[in-house]
């Protein structure tokens, strides 16, 4: 302190004094000027956010949201990008929409909630969710696992000729059916490969309501297929003709000629 008065008394030493307060206030300016430099930087740089392409309702399973890609990624600036916005698409599985989200919306952690429902977490829209008893044969069980794809096929005895006499016919009811729920095997012991459990498929609502007249009516069948990759094919109707000779299938009488595809 006595230095600072000594240099004080005299004009040399408040020369000096000043132009140490001049390059202190010149550093501290620069050091501001670079700390603000580097905020609006940071700010500004881009930051890859979850965007909905379009509406997504209240209640919308984000696994849905993700199958249907009702979202699209887009580039914000850091400080507008909202507080908990969803960046990897994974973070949407086994949670729904708690509100609404509009086109254009940035999807956050806050917009969707977890659920307890596995089942219900990827249903949407037209989709339904159908438990088809089976036996541990036709239903493959203990081997089928949800998320597995499988096909159905269903077998009828059917009016065959106009004499009455019946005829067996296996027709496919449904491809490339998800999977919800399967149990991982039969209770053992005798008998255990007549015993029947659930397989809950997602089918849509039409499908749902002729699987269900099916089970009643026949006996059904769930076939394994490809998670993925496996194309679509022509659904058919398997009679012994067609079996036996290769001969499209013959013509049925009444209303079942059209359901079991005759010609």
């Amino acid at each position: 302190m006595q230095l600072v008065q000594k240099m004080l008394s005299t004009r040399g030493g408040t020369v000096a004094l000043g132009g140490v307060a001049a390059l202190l206030a010149a550093f501290l300016l620069l050091l501001y000027l670079n700390q603000y430099r580097s905020s609006v930087t940071s700010d500004s740089e881009p930051v890859t956010v979850l965007v909905a392409r379009t509406l997504i309702e209240k209640g919308m399973p984000g696994d849905v949201v993700g199958l249907k890609k009702l979202f699209q990624s887009d580039e914000a600036p850091r400080s507008q990008v909202r507080d908990g916005a969803i960046t990897d698409p994974s973070t949407l599985r086994g949670r729904v929409a708690v509100e609404d989200i509009y086109p254009g919306q940035q999807l956050t952690v806050a917009d969707f909630a977890g659920t307890t429902d596995a089942i219900g977490a990827k249903l949407a829209g037209k989709s339904r969710a159908i438990a088809v008893p089976v036996d541990s044969a036709r239903g493959m069980v203990g081997r089928v696992e949800p998320g597995d794809r499988v096909d159905v096929f269903a077998g009828f005895n059917v009016l065959g000729n106009i004499a009455g006499q019946g005829r067996p016919v296996v027709k496919v009811m449904k491809q490339n059916a998800l999977v919800l729920d399967a149990p991982a095997e039969t209770t053992a012991g005798v008998g255990a490969a007549n015993q029947t459990a659930n397989v809950v498929l997602r089918v849509n609502r039409d499908e749902a309501a002729e699987i269900a007249w099916a089970v009643d009516n026949g006996k059904v069948w769930i076939v394994l297929r490809p998670r993925a990759g496996a194309p679509p094919t022509k659904p058919g109707v398997v009679t012994a003709e067609s079996l036996l000779t290769g001969v499209k299938p013959v013509t049925v009488y009444g209303s079942v000629r059209k359901l079991l595809g005759g010609r």
